[in-house]
């Protein structure tokens, strides 16, 4: 039991904080470019929250992500795109810089409710290792959660990319 108390303890610490501290940022982790429904969700979302800056890690391609946001009253100067990611991991790592240069500690973390569970694993390990907290907010879908181990999966290689700089994204896998 007293192995277990040190964990809960942190978790529990991890919730608090990630409640007290506003967001400077919205990240949106990229996914399906057919019906555009993260980058629609995020356009909406971000016109409720005028000042933040929105940084979108892979996803569609740029011009039609700037169409969903400026029909939607979004000012595409507020858009900053990263497409080096490869998947979920790689998400977070090659925009976990970017964030840290920009001095954001805290950011509101966008992506289908589906691939929460994942995110927020590998969101916690690559954020969390720069002192960079989340909110989540899931975009609602009709599917349901990804299997455990991908999450499983993807959270041994962020603790590889934090480790060692590694994040495996060429190692060939099923998902």
């Amino acid at each position: 039991m007293l192995l277990f108390l040190p964990a809960v303890m942190w978790w529990g610490y991890k919730e608090v904080q990630n409640q007290i501290v506003e967001p400077e940022a919205v990240l949106v982790l990229g996914g399906s470019t057919k019906k555009l429904e993260r980058e629609k969700f995020t356009a909406d979302f971000a016109r409720k929250h005028p000042s933040l800056p929105i940084l979108i890690s892979g996803g569609s391609p740029q011009r039609t992500t700037e169409k969903v946001f400026n029909k939607a009253g979004v000012s595409p100067k507020r858009l900053f795109f990263d497409y080096d990611a490869v998947d979920t991991v790689t998400n977070f790592t090659t925009i976990v810089d970017d964030l840290e240069r920009r001095g954001i500690k805290s950011v509101y973390l966008v992506t289908s409710d589906f691939h929460m569970r994942r995110a927020r694993v590998v969101g916690d390990i690559v954020l969390g290792s720069r002192g960079i907290n989340f909110k989540t907010v899931p975009v609602p879908s009709n599917k349901k959660s990804e299997p455990i181990e991908k999450t499983f999966r993807d959270g041994v290689r962020a603790l590889l990319w934090v480790t060692i700089g590694y994040t495996g994204a060429d190692i060939k896998t099923k998902g």
